[in-house]
C-alpha cells in the first residue's frame, strides 16, 4: 500500500513539474531572455517560492527546460541522421533540422543561449554560457557517436569522429547564431554553405562494414 501510494506522489509530482515547465515554455515564448521567475509563476497561477520548491531556483528550471528542449532537437537530428537518403541529402537535411528549430522558437533558443539584455530587469541570476555550455557538448557529443558508429575513419576513427562531432555543433551554433540576428539570407541557402564546407574528407570516407550506414 505504501509503495503504491509513493508511486501515485511521484507520478502526481512529474506531471505538476510538466505543467510548470509548460507555462515557462509560454512565457519564454513571450518574453525570451527577459522571462522571469514572476511571471511564470503569474502564468502557472502560483507564487514564486511554490516555484523555487519544485526548481531550486532559475538555474534549475532553466536546466529543466534545456534538457526538454535538447531532447526534442536531438530526437529531431537523430531522425535526419537516419533518412533513408544519400550521405550529402542527410547532412544538408540534419542541418536543416536544427536551424529550423531555432528559426521557429527563436525566443526559446535566445533564452537558453544568451542572457536578458542588460538593460531590460531580470532576476535571472545565472551565467547562460556555464549552463548553455553543457548543452552544446551532449550535442556534440551525440554527433560524434553517429560519425563513429557509421562512418569509417580508419585506425584513429574515434578521435576524429569526437573532433567532427564537436566542430560541426559548434560550427552550426555560431554560424545558426549569426544568421538567426542578421537574416542575411534564406536558411536553405545557409543549409547549403555549411554543407559544402563539412563536405570534403566526408565525402570520400566509406560507411562502416558493421555499421547502419550514413
Amino acid at each position: 500500500m505504501e509503495t503504491s501510494q509513493r508511486e501515485e506522489q511521484h507520478k502526481a509530482a512529474e506531471q505538476r513539474r510538466r505543467e510548470l515547465l509548460e507555462a515557462a515554455d509560454r512565457v519564454v515564448l513571450r518574453d525570451g531572455p527577459g522571462a522571469s521567475m514572476n511571471a511564470i509563476a503569474a502564468e502557472a497561477g502560483i507564487t514564486k517560492p511554490i516555484l523555487y520548491r519544485h526548481f531550486g531556483d532559475k538555474g534549475g528550471l532553466y536546466r529543466a527546460l534545456a534538457v526538454r528542449h535538447t531532447d526534442a532537437l536531438l530526437a529531431g537530428l537523430r531522425a535526419a541522421l537516419d533518412a533513408p537518403t544519400n550521405r550529402r541529402e542527410r547532412v544538408e537535411t540534419t542541418l536543416d533540422s536544427y536551424l529550423a528549430a531555432i528559426e521557429a522558437r527563436p525566443q526559446v533558443y535566445r533564452f537558453l543561449m544568451h542572457p536578458a539584455d542588460e538593460s531590460q530587469p531580470s532576476d535571472q541570476g545565472f551565467d547562460v554560457g556555464r549552463h548553455s555550455a553543457p548543452l552544446l557538448r551532449r550535442m556534440g557529443e551525440e554527433l560524434a557517436q553517429v560519425i563513429v558508429e557509421r562512418v569509417d575513419l580508419g585506425p584513429d576513427g574515434e578521435e576524429l569522429a569526437r573532433t567532427w562531432g564537436h566542430g560541426i555543433v559548434g560550427m552550426m551554433h555560431a554560424a545558426g547564431d549569426w544568421w538567426l540576428r542578421e537574416r542575411p539570407f534564406p536558411r536553405e541557402q545557409l543549409v547549403r554553405h555549411l554543407a559544402d564546407l563539412l563536405w570534403g574528407r566526408l565525402a570520400t570516407s566509406g560507411d562502416r562494414a558493421d555499421g547502419p550506414g550514413f
